[in-house]
């Protein structure tokens, strides 16, 4: 099996790193199989955080959604708001659709954001993404996250942040993330 040098130390990364055995079974099927293209697109770069968050498909892989690369985002946005609001008490809002897994990545999310001290106000049931905006507002919060893919296949998920004003994320903010 080929793959680029950098690809096979991500693959390897994750076979022999702290990540569960699901997803642990599943790259190791996609080696077993020499599955050289998914295993590429799966693995040949980290999934980036660009204008209004991440969308990808969902699997094991740093270029797919999953609960790690979810996690790492939201790691990144916490290092953010507490860079940009040094010394206040942060909060943020969550929400999700009924997309495959999106309610997993919501907790996933939350428990990011709680590990950093961010007050999380969590919509438990299936919430519009307007909503969400709204209750930024309403709220007081310094952010909100919502996890969707919008109008994209069922393979795929998203992680849309947004900003204080319940508008997503853009330029130069999203890079700072």
């Amino acid at each position: 099996m080929q793959l680029e040098e950098s690809t096979l130390k991500t693959v390897n990364q994750w076979l022999n790193g702290n990540y569960d055995q699901q997803t642990k079974a599943e790259i190791q099927a996609l080696v077993d199989k020499e599955a050289t293209t998914e295993l590429t697109d799966a693995f040949y770069r980290n999934l980036e955080f660009g204008t209004g968050g991440l969308r990808g498909i969902m699997g094991a892989g740093s270029n797919r959604i999953n609960k790690y690369t979810i996690g790492t985002a939201t790691q990144g946005l916490a290092n953010y708001l507490n860079k940009k609001y040094p010394g206040e008490q942060i909060s943020v809002a969550i929400a999700h659709d009924s997309r495959n897994n999106s309610d997993v990545f919501a907790n996933v999310t939350a428990d990011v954001f709680s590990a950093n001290g961010i007050k999380v106000y969590f919509f438990s049931e299936l919430r519009p993404t307007p909503e969400l905006s709204f209750a930024i507002r309403e709220l007081g919060c310094k952010s909100g996250v919502m996890l969707t893919a919008s109008h994209n296949p069922k393979e795929y998920n998203g992680y849309k942040a947004y900003g204080n004003d319940g508008g997503q994320f853009t330029s130069p903010d999203d890079k700072m993330v």
